[in-house]
């Protein structure tokens, strides 16, 4: 039996959704306990699994820029998608990010990562591979295929990157290191501070 928290993350569904179909009886759980916990048996999560595996998966589109004012590049990536993917005579979404290469919580990346994982994706288009990561494009690729999802990277020369956008990457880089060596080093000193105290005891 699985509790409704474990149920959704192994399908996909959002909690408030499963409430939802508990109410309109679309889908309810196997029982519930004398507290009002819903639990789903695992006939319940081949079902679910199933029937999402049959519905039609989607083609997107992911388009990426580092800076704010870098929104007509963005503009100009998705018109270059959009038209790639009409000519080809797919239906699509198109996804899109403002924010650092190496910044893996940008809510479009989020959600295109939630997609693959609940095998709603066919295919990913994208213009560059550095347009979806600066760093880690073959772990992404590794997921999307556990999945049965290709990236389709349209251009394979490399993308001229802009300057200030590779300081900006480098900046944050610095940052994480930074941080997880202040981190350490706090570490270390309280551990001699409390050798000092010890030895005063």
């Amino acid at each position: 039996m699985y509790k409704i928290g474990q149920f959704s993350k192994l399908t996909g569904i959002s909690i408030s959704t499963l409430r939802m179909w508990d109410k309109k009886g679309i889908l309810k759980p196997e029982f519930k306990t004398p507290r009002g916990e819903r639990k789903y048996s695992e006939a319940q999560l081949q079902q679910v699994l199933q029937k999402k595996s049959d519905a039609p998966r989607i083609n997107v589109g992911y388009v990426r820029v580092s800076l704010k004012k870098q929104e007509d590049d963005l503009k100009r990536q998705m018109d270059l998608l959009e038209l790639f993917l009409v000519k080809q005579g797919k239906s699509f979404k198109i996804i899109s990010d403002i924010g650092s290469g190496i910044d893996y919580s940008k809510p479009g990346l989020k959600e295109l990562l939630k997609l693959i994982s609940s095998n709603q994706v066919d295919t990913i288009y994208v213009l560059y591979k550095d347009r979806l990561v600066s760093f880690g494009f073959e772990l992404i690729e590794e997921f999307a295929k556990l999945h049965n999802t290709k990236i389709e990277v349209i251009n394979q020369t490399e993308d001229e990157i802009d300057e200030e956008e590779l300081v900006e990457d480098i900046l944050n880089i610095i940052h994480v290191f930074s941080c997880r060596l202040n981190g350490k080093k706090s570490h270390i000193n309280r551990k001699i501070a409390e050798k000092l105290l010890n030895e005063k005891a």
